[in-house]
């Protein structure tokens, strides 16, 4: 496993344009921290967002995974452009020809959405202990190091978008075409939500039931928006008696979803491989 995973790393870090994307996403999810900084003073109106509680344990995990989350179309790029360029340079049949199985080069590929993933958790995690070190209100070890789940379906969340990724770049073969069936592919269930939601099912949490098993869908109920659970947005749809009954919490299910969607998914990136004349 480590050689597969060395010769896919060196893969991307000898592509310019991977090795840019891949360091443009991290340094992006470092200007997390700059939201602290955000401040407007209008006369008697004031907005700090650091003042708001963003940072505070344990809010932070919740907040950090989520907007984390949104940088991931980065190394997204990556991943689709990884499995385009095996057929475009050729290194996908060379890699067969030097011994290398079709399963073998799978594995090498999920490897990397997995390295991908963990990089990922673990500097979101490490960027928001600082922030919240420096920020919160509240450093009890107790509180610090509650909500970690946020973290784990960050993680989750990252294998099976990157997992969709690699699955449509080894279907279309080419990084434009890849991407742009995964617009087509948000766009569609958007349609298909929007119907069920508005037309086949109104007042009717059955929609819900039935999208939840889309494949973006389910990625995007892993971590709930966590805006409208910041107290002053709470006080405010309090003042004009809208009541929140959100629930924030990581749901197992959800999980489950897409533990079985990266099982297809990369279940069908193999049988693709394996079936299509390289």
């Amino acid at each position: 496993m480590k050689r597969l995973l060395t010769i896919e790393l060196q893969k991307i870090w000898l592509n310019k344009a991977s090795r840019i994307l891949t360091l443009t996403y991290f340094i992006l999810l470092t200007s997390i921290a700059l939201i602290a900084s955000i401040k407007f003073d209008l006369g008697i109106f004031k907005f700090h967002l650091a003042e708001m509680g963003i940072f505070n344990f344990p809010y932070i995990w919740h907040f950090n995974t989520y907007i984390a989350a949104i940088l991931k179309f980065f190394l997204a790029i990556v991943i689709v452009s990884m499995m385009a360029n095996e057929y475009s340079y050729g290194t996908l049949k060379q890699n067969l020809i030097d011994g290398m199985s079709k399963k073998e080069f799978i594995l090498s590929k999920f490897l990397t959405v997995i390295v991908f993933a963990l990089a990922s958790t673990v500097f979101v995690f490490v960027m928001s202990l600082i922030l919240g070190l420096c920020f919160s209100s509240y450093t009890e070890i107790g509180i610090i190091f509650s909500d970690l789940e946020y973290l784990v379906a960050f993680f989750v969340k990252l294998i099976g978008f990157f997992s969709l990724c690699l699955f449509l770049g080894i279907l279309v073969k080419r990084s434009a075409f890849a991407l742009g069936f995964l617009l087509v592919l948000s766009f569609v269930e958007a349609f298909i939500r929007g119907y069920l939601n508005f037309q086949a099912f109104p007042d009717s949490p059955t929609a819900g039931y039935i999208t939840q098993f889309f494949p973006l869908e389910s990625m995007s109920n892993l971590i709930v928006e966590p805006f409208s659970r910041l107290s002053v947005v709470k006080n405010i749809g309090t003042k004009i008696g809208v009541e929140n009954t959100k629930d924030y919490g990581v749901d197992f299910w959800a999980m489950l979803i897409v533990a079985v969607w990266i099982l297809v998914l990369n279940y069908c990136s193999y049988k693709i491989l394996k079936k299509r004349d390289l």
